[in-house]
């Protein structure tokens, strides 16, 4: 149904203020896609009548309610995270401390 009604934004933003069954299916045609002609004719049906922008500032105040954050990252997993970042540190004190050994000469004996 999203593409149907993308299809239908383009139409509209393209100028055309009341996109017809025939506009919709020539856009998704235009990239491949084929057209389910239920779909198109219920959002046809929903969008009677109504100008396309109060549908859409409709749409965003609906929006505007709808959580847009992550979920906080649990403590497991922030305490594996932390491991993993000192397992590189420690590889490299290690390189240090062979490359030191190599310049003060310790690394031939």
């Amino acid at each position: 149904m999203v593409k149907v009604v993308a299809a239908y934004l383009l139409a509209a933003l393209g100028g055309n203020a009341t996109p017809s069954a025939e506009d919709i299916s020539k856009i998704l045609s235009s990239v491949g896609i084929e057209a389910d002609s239920e779909r198109v004719a219920t959002l046809l049906k929903e969008v009677d009548g109504k100008d396309i922008n109060e549908i859409v500032a409709s749409g965003l105040s609906k929006l505007a309610s709808v959580p847009a954050g992550g979920a906080a990252p649990s403590a497991g997993g922030a305490s594996a995270g932390a491991a993993a970042a000192e397992a590189p540190k420690e590889e490299a004190k290690k390189e240090e401390s062979e490359e030191e050994d190599a310049v003060s000469g310790n690394a031939m004996l």
